[in-house]
């Protein structure tokens, strides 16, 4: 039994990196986040290139065919250079939602599509991950309501929407009836949106339930955990880097006791949650009876420790770390926003004691 990487898995993980280190700087980040435009075309035609779209679609539908700690691996990198691009809706949970609960014909439509990044879905499922709003209801072949915070709308071609009733749907982005309005947070290097249907034409996905929206979920908290991890990984690297620089009384800040601890604190907290996304990554494949318990434990956990680490970190740089300069609030805010992102630390625990039985 194997209890680590691939020579695949670590040459994937290093490609991307490498890939980010040259399209995703944090001049560019800076610039996206600047300019509300996410997903720099000269970024995501990279990521295009590398395969990403196609990571989760099988290989009769021209993807990848490649696991869920596939993607987790890509998350943390995107993570960790805080990419300005859309991953977690159109590359994992889109695949994962198609493959799930659509018809034989619409999945010979639509993955191909997805694989090649001619369609590249947003998903608006939060409000089974914790309702904020009205909710959307079917009627016939029409959808109306609210859905609240709709992941990766920027450049989206299509919406994946889920009902009050466990019910999901396709929703063209032209779609007249529906009006899209961006939501601003504190990360913009993400794009979120309010949905408001009014009668909005859907294709319904046949073989949709609620355990469906539920499994879409988890993949997408196992990509939020990981991203996490990335950027709280960053933030650490970043921290012991400055401490090893910074000069203060004569001396590196670094040689300070103080800071020696809050740094060994950080990789004690973090090194950890490394096996715990991989663990839960591997489990959603290949142990249903286990994953979904895993995975709340994963957006719990990988939310708290990632907190601490961004405080932390930015303690370490003093007053530097609040600066444009260096950039550090960039991860910061990403890690902030990734604790909200489909289910607080609180929602997935009471679900973890659902599932085990411990709440009603």
């Amino acid at each position: 039994m194997r209890f680590g990487l691939s020579e695949e898995q670590r040459l994937l993980q290093s490609s991307l990196t490498r890939l980010l280190e040259e399209h995703a700087p944090l001049d560019a980040v800076r610039d996206a986040a600047g300019s509300g435009a996410v997903a720099p075309v000269a970024l995501t035609g990279a990521l295009n290139e590398l395969g990403l779209p196609g990571l989760l679609v099988p290989h009769n539908h021209g993807g990848l065919g490649l696991g869920m700690l596939d993607a987790a691996l890509c998350a943390e990198a995107l993570g960790a250079s805080v990419a300005p691009a859309p991953f977690i809706a159109p590359w994992v949970m889109a695949p994962v939602a198609v493959r799930l609960g659509a018809s034989p014909e619409q999945a010979d439509e639509w993955l191909p599509a997805i694989a090649q990044g001619t369609m590249r879905f947003a998903c608006a499922m939060s409000e089974h991950a914790g309702a904020r709003s009205r909710g959307i209801t079917r009627s016939g072949e029409t959808l109306s309501g609210e859905a609240l915070f709709a992941l990766d709308t920027e450049g989206a071609t299509d919406f994946l929407v889920a009902d009050q009733d466990g019910g999901l749907h396709r929703v063209a982005a032209t779609d007249a009836q529906m009006t899209t309005t961006r939501l601003t947070t504190v990360d913009r290097t993400r794009s979120y949106a309010l949905l408001i249907l009014e009668g909005a034409l859907c294709d319904p996905l046949p073989n949709a339930d609620l355990s469906v929206i539920q499994q879409t979920i988890n993949a997408g908290r196992i990509a939020v955990a990981a991203d996490t991890l990335g950027a709280a990984q960053a933030m650490l690297d970043k921290s012991v880097a400055y401490a090893l620089e910074r000069e203060q009384f004569g001396r590196v800040i670094g040689s300070f006791q103080a800071v020696k601890h809050m740094c060994a604190e950080m990789a004690a907290a973090l090194e950890p949650c490394r096996a715990m996304v991989w663990h839960a990554a591997h489990a959603y494949d290949a142990m249903p009876d286990e994953g979904p318990l895993l995975c709340c434990h994963l957006k719990a956990h990988m939310a708290e420790v990632g907190k601490q680490v961004a405080r932390t970190a930015t303690e370490v740089h003093g007053g530097m770390g609040f600066t444009d300069l260096l950039g550090l609030h960039y991860w910061f805010k990403r890690i902030g926003v990734n604790r909200q992102t489909l289910g607080t630390p609180e929602r997935a625990r009471e679900e973890a004691g659902r599932l085990q039985g411990w709440v009603a």
